[in-house]
């Protein structure tokens, strides 16, 4: 069974929340959510337990427990759902980057101005 840990201490790492839910049972994988572009922890993850019954006392045990100073909060992970909203694209088609800008398309925004 996998669990989310939200609201996790930022200075948590990946060994550090293995260690902090193994003593209720053995553990496949212990996952901290990083941010792509600051390299830093987004503040939750996710712990899978080879056990289910390991994975139910850890929830009860851990949820709402105080650790490094913040109330995390425990429960059993359910599948991400696939939205019919489409994504966020900045692009324009093909043209790559952001396309367009503020001045009308044209490449150099000083074009057909002369000299003053």
């Amino acid at each position: 069974m996998k669990l989310y840990i939200g609201n996790l201490p930022f200075s948590m790492n990946d060994s550090k929340l293995k260690e902090t839910f193994s003593k209720f049972g053995e553990i496949e994988e212990a996952t901290i959510i990083m941010d792509k572009f600051s390299g830093r922890s987004k503040g939750f993850g996710f712990v899978a337990f080879k056990d289910d019954e390991a994975a139910k006392e850890a929830i009860s045990e851990m949820n709402g427990k105080n650790v490094e100073g913040r109330e995390i909060k425990v429960s059993e992970s359910k599948p991400r759902e696939e939205s019919d909203r489409p994504r966020r694209s900045f692009g324009g088609g093909n043209r790559g980057g952001y396309g367009g800008g503020f001045n009308g398309g044209r490449r150099n925004s000083f074009e057909g101005r002369g000299r003053r």
